[in-house]
This record gives structure tokens, C-alpha cells and sequence, in this order.
């Protein structure tokens, strides 16, 4: 279900199912199943358990059961088993059990009902997110027909000769009984009539008489991981060593440590974190591995399959058969590692000794639709529930990590140096502001092309990042001085001139680029800004003799297409690799002489309390793709803010120096890391309603948080920094604790008095990353 079906849009027809009367006798042994549903609900659900099913179901599969006053067919998730009948009340009877096996097994059930705790939401919601597609509707398999002996049969075996005597059989229809009674197991048509060297009516014949039996079964129809690579051994530095011994510490003791690996860029974590699975593995245990983007998933499933024999991955861009493939081979003890991106960490392990989160610093790791958790704090108490490790690697680690470091509550691990004790590489601040490429409209200033002219000619290669798509983010008129904005979002229209379109990048609204202005009908638009599409256009004008490569999302939709693209940039036939995040983190290249940040200041001046955080990251991460070999290399930040702090800070290299100044900051001012917030997003097409239940929100918030007394601080009613999008009005609420458990109360407290309205929906995000 989406964010925008939420609690105050629940209908009549849809209340829970234990409040109505239903006339059904229940016998006291009757058994009765909790069950959840895709709802925005904390109840669980009770329903009678027929006979006939009662042997087929258990907690972790799916059921279809009426629901609500209409009594309307629903899929829900058993998730518990009980003989005792609520007194005073007459359940409803689930129709059907879905799955033959369990989908979820009893440690993912306690994970997801605290997910659901955690961020305010359902715990069918969370359940119903965990659970691929693939893997709900089987996809990649195929029903396939077994046989094995009747269990009549069996006992006759002992004396065969005067069992095949007694019953006539004829030579073929022996050989199948001979068959099948020397396998271990039911075999596939196929199998069988292979191994007995017949057709297939000698089996149905033996079928017919009732001596063999047959059963269905579902089996994938392909091998879904990549075979095994090449193994390529690494000698380990002495940091390496050091970090590798303080991991296996804890994972020998069984006990639950949450390590922090601050390692420089180029300091060799990857192979860190093999080493340590390598011993996780040797115990027969598996391992999980989050990567925080698709771009990266190709180079590290190689560095893994070097490694290791068995890695399957789960990610966004596999189809549903794949995905369905490794999750059946995953739950069957058959991987030893599992890499994938966000929603890996509810891989279903059974033996799961070990969590990795490369890049934790990064914000994909946080969902944007309910459930809206952050894979990291899930990690965390799945690794908690397990009694295992969990690794956070980052160049730049999140203010919220750092600040457990430093209140004792996880354990640092530091890398300080480069593998080969290869410098970090110097960053030099170009200031913009008087520069004369830059005021006649170039993105490339007079710097950076003279070094980019070096570098090339040298037969280095460049990395230019600028984190913003298309050609050119704003049409301008020069008349009434209005942007051209999205009719349906209060978001400016980028032109992407290749597709000839204006386009919204929140709803993807598109439309011919305009001609003439829509709020005063002048014409001459200017487009103004500058995009990664115009950047390339810049660089194939300016360096025509180099070839050049732009990774952004809209030039790697197709499937493959990053890993594609990598590699022609690994092996020299791109010469200038430009884009956005993708290409800022994570990426190996040894021959990458210059980097250049194209504009430093896109995160800085946004209205956000981690724009400076943000930016030192993005800085960092980026000037870590370069020197990497002894070819060295130097990276060129383009600003216009040259004497902010976190530039500075990012160009020497000093995470310390600016996690202290930042954590400081926040502190002074009451925020997060040292303070949780949850944020109540309300839209709706009317701004007056939604303006007057804005209001009244916050009053009961207030009046709940008065009646608890508890220590919460209420900002808000105000309109979102997006006001407008996808044709609804947004106004926000902002409710900050250092207690999370009393965020928790006062929203449960409130919400259910919250009067229901037709056209106004909410949601709730706990620790949220985005505040537009």
C-alpha cells in the first residue's frame, strides 16, 4: 500500500474484523491465527482456523481471510498461533492458505513487528515490503510433476521378486519401481523415466494400479548466480591486518558489536571485509553485504565472486525471476554471501553470521515509502537479534554513527593510510566568482580546462561530477522574471534537450519545452543552469578528440548499462567520464589523474540541516576516485563559496575537524544526531482545508503531549519546502525528542483521534533524511 493510504482514509467497510458480530460456532480447541494486513494498523487480527487447513498453516505465510464489513476477500500474514478464543467475541474464518512453506521465518517476524514500532507504521505493511514481488507470485518457476512408491508398496520391498510375481508386472513398469526405490527421494518425471529407461506410460500406468504416488512442486526453470571468477589473493597492509584482527574478535566471541571502519578513500576496505567473511564463512555461516548504489553492485559481485563460491544479489534491477531465484537459494543455506542494496538486509538467511554496509554514510539507504526505515538501524537490531557483528565502512561516516563512537556505544575501527601508503590526493578550491568561463556561461571554467587539457594529453583520465540532470534546470523569463514551473508540483521544468522535453523530476510531468512564458505570455525564455546533459554537450565541444561517457538515470535505464559503461571507462575507451552521484563513491580506477567537482555548492545552499554534511561527503567521496595509482592525480573543486567550512574542511582531507565543528553545531542547536525527529507530512488538492486540518493536528499533538507529559517539542503547522506536488498541497509538522519512545507515544496517543477527512491523507517519518 502507498504513503498516501493512510490511517484517516480508512472507510467503514474496512474496520477491523474482531469488532464484528459473525455467526460462527467455535468449538474451545479451535485453532485461532494472528493475523496482519497491508493496512496502516498496529492491531493484529484474529481469525478461526478451519479443520481443513489447519495442518497447512504457520506463522510467516500468507492467507486470504475476509475483511471489514464487506467482508472483502484480503491477503494478510499469519504471524502467530493460538488455541484460546477471545472471550465474548465470534471470529471470522480464514478462506485459504496461500503458501506451502513459511516466507517469513520467526526472528524476520520479531525484526519486522519492531520495524513497524520503530517507524510508526503496520506490521503487514512492513511484511508486505520484505517480501519480493517475485516471490509472492513464484515467478521463474514452473509446476513440476514427482513420483515416489506408494507407502502400501513399501513393506513388499524386502521380498521384490514375489512382489513383481504377485503383481504381473510387466519389465518396464519393474525398472521404475527399481528405480525409484534405490533414490533418496521423489524424482521428476523426467528423472525417472530416464533412470528406468522407458516413457512416460509405464509411470502413469503404475499410477493408475495406485502403486506410485505423484505430487506437484514448483522449481526455478534457471541457475540464477554467476559462476565463480578467478581467485586473485591480496597481501593485506598492516592496517588491513589490524582492522581484520579486531573484527574477527568479535566475531569469535558471538556477540553483537556494531564496528565502525573509518577508512580514507583507497584504503583498501573491501578487502577487509572479505577477509572477515571468509572466516564467517569457514564456520558455515553466511553473510550479507549493502552497497548504497546499482553502479556498484556489478564491480563488487566480482570482487566477491573471486572469493567466494556461492554470492547471489539482490537488487532492484533484476526481474522478478531472478530475484525469486536468490531468494530460494539464499533461504536454502545454498550462498555464502548476499550483496545487494537497501532491501537486502531482510535477506532470508538461515545462518546468518555477519552484516556489511559499505558507504553507510549514504541516504539510499533510507526508504521514502512506508515502511520508511533506514537499513542501517535495521541492521543494527537484526545484528543485535542474531548475536553478530555489523560493519559500517565509510570514508565519511554519518554524524550519527560518529557520535555512537564517541559515546562508547559502537567501536572504531581506523584506516588512515592508503593501500601502498599512496597519498590522498591534492584538492585545490577554484573560486568562480571572477572567473571568465564561468561568467560567459561555461560550465568548465579556465582551471579546470587547462588541467583537464593536462591530464589528457598525459593519457590520464577525468571525472567530472555535477549533481544535476538534464541540460539546463530552470526556463527563465526575462520579462516578468517567473520561472516555468510543473502545473501539478511546485518544482521548476528541466530541459532535457536530447528528448526535447521539459520535464518535472518529482512527477515526471513532461511537455514540449515552452515558447513563450506561461504566467505573462512574453516569449524568450532563457534556460539557465547547467545540467549534466549540458555538460557533455560543453565537454565534446571543448575536447573533441577524447571520447566522453555521461552516467546519470537518464542515460542507465537499461538493464546492464552501468556495468557497461564502467567497464569501457576501466579499460580506456572512455576518456572522460561525467555524472551524478553514481559515479561519485565506491569506484576503482587507477588510471583517473583529475577529478573535477563541476559545482560545489548544489547541496550547500539548500535549506537542510545536513547540507554541510552532505556536501563534505560528496566532496570527499568524489576526490577519492582519483590517485589511486603512481600516476597520482589532484581534483579541482569549482565554487562559489570558497571559504565555507565544509569545502575547506573536505579539500584538507579532515573528516575530525569537521565532524567536531558540525557535531557542535548541532548540539547548540537541538538536532539531530543529538536529537530524534519525526516528521507528519499532510496533503491534499484544497490548501485551505488542508491549512485548517494542519492545525487541528497540531493542536491534539499538543494536547496529547500535555496529557503524557512528555518532553517533545511541536514545530508547524507550515507549508513544505515543496508546497505543491503531484497536484496536492503539502504542510508539514515537526515533533523532536531526545527520548524516540516518547515521539512514539505521542503519535499513538494522537493519531487515533485524528478526524477522518476524504481528501486528506498523511504520513509519518521517523528520523527522516529528506525535509523538503
Amino acid at each position: 500500500m502507498s504513503d498516501t493510504r493512510q490511517q484517516n482514509l480508512f472507510t467503514e467497510d474496512e474496520l477491523p474484523a474482531n469488532l464484528q458480530s459473525w455467526e460462527l460456532a467455535a468449538a474451545a480447541d479451535r485453532l485461532i491465527a494472528d493475523v496482519v494486513f497491508n493496512r496502516p494498523l498496529t492491531t493484529v487480527f484474529q481469525y478461526l482456523v478451519p479443520n481443513e487447513l489447519r495442518e497447512m498453516i504457520g506463522p510467516g505465510q500468507r492467507i486470504e481471510a475476509p475483511f471489514g464489513r464487506g467482508n472483502k476477500p484480503t491477503i494478510g500474514f499469519c504471524v502467530g498461533l493460538s488455541t484460546v478464543l477471545p472471550a465474548g467475541k465470534t471470529l471470522k474464518a480464514i478462506s485459504s492458505v496461500l503458501d506451502r512453506e513459511p516466507l517469513i521465518d520467526a526472528r524476520m517476524l520479531e525484526l519486522t513487528r519492531w520495524i513497524a514500532d520503530r517507524y510508526l507504521c503496520g506490521w503487514g505493511q512492513v511484511l508486505e515490503c520484505i517480501v519480493p514481488a517475485g516471490v509472492k507470485s513464484k515467478a521463474g518457476t514452473r509446476e513440476v510433476t514427482f513420483f515416489a512408491l506408494s507407502p502400501t508398496l513399501i513393506p513388499r520391498l524386502v521380498d521384490r521378486v514375489t512382489m513383481f510375481n504377485d503383481l504381473k508386472l510387466p519389465a518396464k513398469q519393474r525398472a521404475v519401481i527399481d528405480v525409484l526405490a534405490a533414490a533418496p527421494g521423489p524424482l521428476r518425471v523426467d528423472e525417472l523415466s530416464e533412470a528406468a529407461n522407458c516413457g512416460v506410460v509405464p509411470i502413469h500406468g503404475l499410477r493408475d494400479k495406485g502403486l506410485i504416488v505423484a505430487s506437484r512442486a514448483r522449481l526455478l526453470t534457471a541457475p540464477v548466480m554467476a559462476a565463480p571468477e578467478v581467485h586473485r589473493d591480496i597481501v593485506m597492509n598492516p592496517d588491513q591486518r589490524r582492522a581484520v584482527d579486531a573484527i574477527l574478535s568479535v566475531v569469535r566471541s558471538s556477540q553483537h558489536r556494531t564496528l565502525l571502519l573509518h577508512g580514507v578513500t583507497g584504503s583498501g576496505k573491501t578487502e577487509v571485509y572479505i577477509k572477515a567473511i571468509e572466516e564467517v564463512v569457514s564456520y558455515g555461516r553466511q553473510a550479507i553485504v549493502l552497497v548504497p548504489e546499482i553502479s556498484l553492485t556489478p564491480q563488487t559481485i566480482r570482487r566477491f565472486n573471486s572469493r567466494f563460491a556461492s554470492v547471489a544479489v539482490l537488487h532492484s534491477h533484476l526481474t522478478d525471476a531472478e530475484r525469486h531465484g536468490h531468494w530460494r537459494q539464499i533461504a536454502s543455506g545454498a550462498v555464502q554471501v548476499v550483496v545487494g542494496a537497501r532491501s537486502a538486509v531482510f535477506a532470508p538467511t538461515p545462518q546468518l553470521g555477519l552484516i556489511v554496509i559499505d558507504e553507510e554514510h549514504e541516504t539510499s539507504f533510507k526508504q521514502d515509502s512506508t515502511p520508511r526505515y533506514h537499513a542501517v538501524e535495521v541492521a543494527r537490531h537484526r545484528a543485535e537479534l542474531e548475536k553478530i557483528p555489523l560493519i559500517l565502512g565509510s570514508a565519511t561516516p554519518t554524524l550519527e554513527s560518529f557520535l555512537r563512537v564517541l559515546r562508547k556505544q559502537d567501536v572504531l575501527i581506523s584506516m588512515p593510510k592508503r593501500v601502498e601508503r599512496l597519498p590522498l590526493p591534492p584538492v585545490v578550491i577554484v573560486d568562480t566568482r571572477n572567473d571568465p568561463e564561468i561568467a560567459k556561461g561555461s560550465a568548465i571554467g579556465r582551471a579546470m580546462f587547462t588541467s583537464m587539457r593536462a591530464a589528457l594529453k598525459a593519457g590520464g583520465q577525468v571525472i567530472l561530477f555535477l549533481n544535476v540532470r538534464g541540460y539546463s534546470p530552470v526556463f527563465w523569463c526575462r520579462n516578468c522574471g517567473a520561472g516555468v514551473k510543473c502545473p501539478h508540483c511546485d518544482v521548476t521544468l528541466t530541459w532535457h534537450k536530447a528528448r526535447s522535453v521539459a520535464l518535472c523530476h518529482s512527477c515526471d510531468y513532461s511537455t514540449p519545452p515552452p515558447s513563450a512564458c506561461p504566467k505573462c505570455g512574453k516569449p524568450g525564455l532563457l534556460s539557465l543552469g547547467m545540467g549534466t546533459e549540458r555538460l557533455e554537450s560543453e565537454v565534446n565541444t571543448r575536447f573533441p578528440e577524447y571520447k566522453c561517457l555521461r552516467m546519470d538515470s537518464d542515460t542507465m535505464q537499461k538493464r546492464g548499462s552501468h556495468d557497461t559503461a564502467l567497464e569501457l571507462f576501466r579499460h580506456g575507451k572512455v576518456n572522460i567520464l561525467l555524472g551524478t552521484q553514481m559515479i561519485a563513491k565506491g569506484l576503482d580506477f587507477p588510471n583517473v589523474t583529475l577529478v573535477g567537482v563541476i559545482d560545489a555548492d548544489t547541496l550547500l545552499h539548500q535549506p537542510d540541516l545536513r547540507s554541510a554534511e552532505r556536501t563534505f561527503q560528496l566532496i570527499a567521496q568524489v576526490a577519492g576516485r582519483t590517485g589511486r595509482s603512481a600516476k597520482g592525480g589532484r581534483v579541482l573543486v569549482q565554487t562559489a563559496s570558497p571559504d565555507q567550512p565544509a569545502i575547506q574542511k573536505a579539500a584538507a582531507h579532515d573528516f575530525l575537524g569537521f565532524a567536531t565543528d558540525e557535531l557542535q553545531h548541532r548540539q547548540a542547536l537541538k538536532v539531530p544526531p543529538f536529537t530524534h525527529l519525526a516528521r507528519v507530512i499532510l496533503r491534499g488538492p484544497h490548501e485551505p482545508e488542508l491549512k485548517a486540518y494542519s492545525e487541528k493536528t497540531g493542536e491534539l499533538l499538543r494536547a496529547a503531549a500535555k496529557e503524557l507529559a512528555v518532553d517533545v517539542r511541536i514545530l508547524g503547522p507550515a507549508p513544505c519546502l515543496v508546497n505543491r506536488l503531484k497536484a496536492n498541497f503539502r504542510y508539514h509538522l515537526q515533533m523532536t525528542a531526545t527520548d524516540l519512545s516518547a515521539l512514539q507515544r505521542l503519535w499513538l496517543q494522537t493519531m487515533p483521534g485524528l478526524p477522518s477527512h476524504p481528501q486528506i491523507e498523511f504520513v509519518v517519518d521517523v528520523d527522516p533524511l529528506n525535509l523538503r
